[in-house]
């Protein structure tokens, strides 16, 4: 790390502490001590006349355990209720009539993260070949929604109040996306990564750190709901980003960029992001599952790239059903390609 000041020496204190008194699990005793000790590094804080990184990181760490302790005093948040928007999106995917006995029901998985319509053998080759986390809505399937709509809306020039705009559009159809789907603790950390990447274009002067955009997200979804830290989600997509911020950088240097077009280079840089990946969040998912994917980079260097074709094509399929064209040659092709996928993970599963 090479920032080594601000919100990146702080955050982890903080997360930290918000994970040390989960372990402890004595809201009240945990309040009234880290609300003392909180005190206490606050007033060295004050009337210390040079800068304390060690006391502020201390403070941060007492303030995270006073924030989890004291959500845990309140009653646990509701249970998110189904959205209509979510329900029509379903319908239109019916309506479109994907070819394939589960095409629909991967779709709707891909796009809605609703899994009820999937069978158990669908899901069982998904769980097999290491492929789960592909039908629960992330990162990757916000980042394709999100890149979609940049280039959707990239006609609109690149004068100032056009690019204001621009960010305006996307981050507001991505943060209602994210609460139509139920806001997930993943995918509202791809938002929070959204949020933090377009409010820097208008911040001059400053130099994109990733592992800035990774510390604050974790920062303000902890604050905002700290009893987080002990889902297997919120754990696993974390520490994916975090191997991607960290690790992968250094093993994509391994292959040099020549300028010229690689293909082998590509493949590389994809088994990279899934090595970087599983690095980070093995030890997290055997805790959670007691399982590992022996074969985790042929499935992902198949279905990641397959996956996004697919939610690319979906969406344009459902735009033009939308308009009440009917998109049969658009709609024949992804469920091919969504066949495709069920194909290779149900040979994956079975080695």
């Amino acid at each position: 790390m090479k920032n080594k000041s601000g919100i990146v020496v702080l955050s982890f204190p903080f997360a930290a502490g918000v994970a040390a008194a989960a372990l402890l699990n004595a809201p009240q005793t945990c309040a009234a001590a880290s609300s003392a000790t909180s005190a206490i590094f606050l007033l060295l804080c004050i009337t210390s006349s040079k800068r304390c990184p060690g006391t502020l990181q201390a403070l941060f760490l007492c303030l995270g355990a006073m924030c989890w302790s004291t959500s845990a005093l309140l009653p646990p948040p509701a249970r998110p209720a189904p959205s209509p928007a979510m329900d029509a999106l379903c319908g239109m995917i019916d309506s479109a009539a994907f070819p394939g006995e589960h095409s629909g029901a991967i779709i709707k998985a891909l796009l809605t993260g609703r899994r009820d319509a999937l069978d158990a053998g669908t899901t069982a080759a998904f769980r097999r070949s290491g492929a789960s986390h592909i039908l629960a809505l992330s990162g990757l399937h916000l980042g394709v929604i999100y890149l979609c709509l940049r280039r959707l809306l990239a006609p609109m020039g690149n004068y100032l109040p056009a690019r204001i705009l621009r960010s305006i559009v996307t981050v507001g159809l991505c943060g209602f996306y994210t609460l139509a789907t139920g806001a997930s603790p993943s995918i509202v950390r791809a938002f929070l990564f959204i949020l933090i990447h377009e409010a820097g274009r208008y911040a001059p002067g400053r130099r994109h750190a990733p592992i800035s955009t990774l510390c604050t997200a974790l920062t303000i979804q902890l604050l905002l709901r700290p009893d987080l830290i002990s889902s297997a989600g919120f754990q696993l997509s974390y520490l994916a980003m975090l191997g991607i911020t960290l690790l992968f950088p250094r093993l994509e240097a391994w292959y040099p960029d020549t300028g010229r077009p690689d293909p082998m280079r590509k493949i590389w840089k994809a088994a990279a992001l899934s090595l970087s990946c599983q690095a980070f969040t093995a030890p997290a998912a055997w805790f959670h599952f007691r399982s590992f994917p022996p074969y985790f980079l042929i499935t992902n260097l198949i279905a990641l790239p397959l996956t996004e074709i697919i939610i690319i094509c979906a969406i344009a399929t459902l735009v033009l059903v939308a308009t009440g064209i009917n998109p049969h040659a658009l709609a024949t092709a992804c469920g091919t390609l969504v066949q495709a996928l069920e194909f290779c993970l149900e040979t994956i599963a079975t080695l």
